[in-house]
C-alpha cells in the first residue's frame, strides 16, 4: 500500500487484514457447503472470485510480485486516493453485494471491507462508503432472517464506528509523528547553522582582538619611535656619526609600522575591507531591510576618519543590535545614525518594537532571548567609551554607543 505501510506495526495490521478477510471468505463458503444452501456452488465460486481480486489489488499494492505489474495499469497502480484503488474498491463491492444476496452470512466480509474504503479512499469519500456499506449489510440481515432485531443493527454500526475510530486515529497520530519528524530534521539543521555561526563569530573575535592589539600597542609603539627618532634626526648636525643610526633606526620603525598596519588590514571585519564605516553600516541596513522590517542609515556631522578599533567596535554593535531587532523586537522600522562630533562619535540604533525593561536581569543570548547588552557595553568601555539603552514595554528601544575623539589625534592620524 503506501509509505506509511513500511513500518513494522503497520505491516502487521496489514497482514492481519488479509487473514481476516480470507478466513471471512472462508467460513462463508464453508457454511454454504456445510448447511447445504440452495446455492452452495455459487456462494463459493464467488467467495473464490472474491479472494482472487482482492489478492491481485493486494499484490499490485503492495509490490509483493513483480508478475503483478503485468497485469495491467489498474494492478501496478491501486494506491490510496487513486482512480485505480476506487475501481477496485468497486468491483470488491459488487463481488460482496452478489454473495450477500446469496449467503446471510456475507454480511462479516462489510468488516474488512470497511479498513479497504478507509485506508484507500479519501476521507470525504470513504465515511459514506462505509455508511452504505454497513445499511447493505443490515438490509441483507433483514431480508434473510426476515426479523428485525437489535443486533443486526448494532453489529454493523459498531464495526463501522471502531473502524473509522481506528483508521482517523492513526491517521492523526501519523501526522503528528510526522510534524515531529519535521522538526527533529529543522532542529538539526539550526543546531548546525549555529556551531557555524558560532564558530565564525569566535574567528571573527579572534581576528578583532589580535587586530586591536596590533593597533594599540605594536602600531602606536612603532608610530611614537618613528615620531622621537624624527625629532633626534632633526636635532643633529647632518655630519653627526649617530645621524645615520638615527636615519636607518627611524626607516626601519616606518617600516615595521607599515607592516602592523597591513596586519590590521588584514584582520578588519570583511564589511570595513571594501570602504569607510558609513559604507558598511549602509549595506548592512540594505541586507537587514525586508518585507517585515525597514532599516535607514543616515550620517549626522563632518565625517572624520577613523580608529580601526573604533570603526569595529562600531559596526559589531550596529550588527547584534539589529540582529536583536529582527529576532526579538517585531519592529517595522529601524534606523541607523552615525554622528561625528567635535569630541566624540556616536551611534544610534533605534527601533519601534516591543520594548523591554533596561532594568531586568539579561538574558543570556543562547536562551529563549537576548540582547547582547553587556557584550556592547564592554566593547564600549574598552575604547573608553560608553553605552546607553533607552526602552519599555511597547515602545520601542533606542541604543546609544559614544566612543570619544578628543586626546586620540594620534590614533586618527595612524589610522588605516
Amino acid at each position: 500500500m503506501d509509505s506509511r505501510s513500511h513500518t513494522h506495526v503497520t505491516a502487521a495490521l496489514r497482514l492481519c487484514l488479509h487473514a481476516l478477510l480470507t478466513g471471512l471468505l472462508a467460513l462463508v463458503a464453508v457454511r454454504a457447503v456445510g448447511e447445504g444452501a440452495p446455492h452452495a456452488g455459487a456462494v463459493v465460486a464467488l467467495t473464490l472470485v472474491t479472494a482472487g481480486a482482492y489478492a491481485a489489488g493486494a499484490l499490485a499494492g503492495t509490490g509483493a510480485l513483480a508478475a503483478s505489474a503485468r497485469q495491467g495499469a489498474l494492478a501496478a497502480s491501486v494506491r490510496p486516493g487513486t482512480k485505480a484503488a476506487a475501481t477496485w474498491l468497486a468491483a470488491l463491492g459488487t463481488l460482496w453485494l452478489a454473495l450477500l444476496a446469496l449467503s446471510p452470512d456475507a454480511l462479516w466480509v462489510a468488516f474488512p471491507l470497511y479498513f479497504l474504503q478507509l485506508h484507500l479512499l479519501p476521507t470525504r469519500w470513504g465515511v459514506p462508503a462505509v455508511a452504505v456499506t454497513a445499511v447493505a449489510a443490515i438490509t441483507s440481515f433483514v431480508a434473510h432472517r426476515q426479523e428485525i432485531a437489535p443486533g443486526a443493527f448494532i453489529g454493523p454500526l459498531l464495526g463501522a464506528a471502531v473502524a473509522i475510530a481506528t483508521v482517523l486515529g492513526y491517521d492523526a497520530l501519523f501526522r503528528e509523528s510526522e510534524r515531529r519528524r519535521e522538526l527533529i530534521v529543522e532542529l538539526v539543521a539550526t543546531r548546525a547553522e549555529l556551531a557555524e555561526a558560532e564558530r565564525t563569530a569566535g574567528t571573527l573575535a579572534e581576528r578583532e582582538r589580535l587586530a586591536r592589539e596590533i593597533h594599540d600597542t605594536l602600531a602606536q609603539g612603532l608610530s611614537s619611535i618613528q615620531l622621537l627618532l624624527r625629532a633626534a634626526e632633526r636635532t643633529l648636525p647632518e655630519d653627526a656619526p649617530a645621524a645615520a643610526h638615527v636615519r636607518a633606526a627611524r626607516e626601519a620603525a616606518q617600516a615595521n609600522l607599515a607592516e602592523a598596519r597591513s596586519f590590521v588590514r588584514a584582520l578588519t571585519p570583511p564589511d570595513l575591507e571594501h570602504g569607510s564605516l558609513a559604507a558598511a553600516l549602509e549595506r548592512l541596513c540594505a541586507r537587514t531591510t525586508g518585507p517585515d522590517l525597514s532599516v535607514r542609515f543616515a550620517v549626522s556631522g563632518t565625517p572624520v576618519e577613523l580608529p580601526t578599533p573604533y570603526e569595529v567596535a562600531l559596526l559589531r554593535t550596529a550588527q547584534s543590535a539589529l540582529a536583536n531587532t529582527v529576532r526579538h523586537a517585531r519592529a517595522d522600522r529601524a534606523e541607523i545614525t552615525l554622528s561625528f562630533m567635535d569630541t566624540s562619535v556616536a551611534l544610534d540604533v533605534v527601533d519601534d518594537g516591543r520594548g523591554f525593561d533596561p532594568s531586568g536581569a539579561p538574558v543570556d543570548e543562547r536562551g529563549d532571548g537576548g540582547f547582547g547588552l553587556p557584550a556592547m557595553r564592554s566593547r564600549a568601555a574598552t575604547l573608553g567609551g560608553t553605552l546607553s539603552v533607552e526602552s519599555a514595554p511597547g515602545q520601542g528601544t533606542a541604543l546609544a554607543v559614544t566612543l570619544p575623539l578628543a586626546g586620540r589625534p594620534r590614533d586618527r592620524e595612524s589610522a588605516a
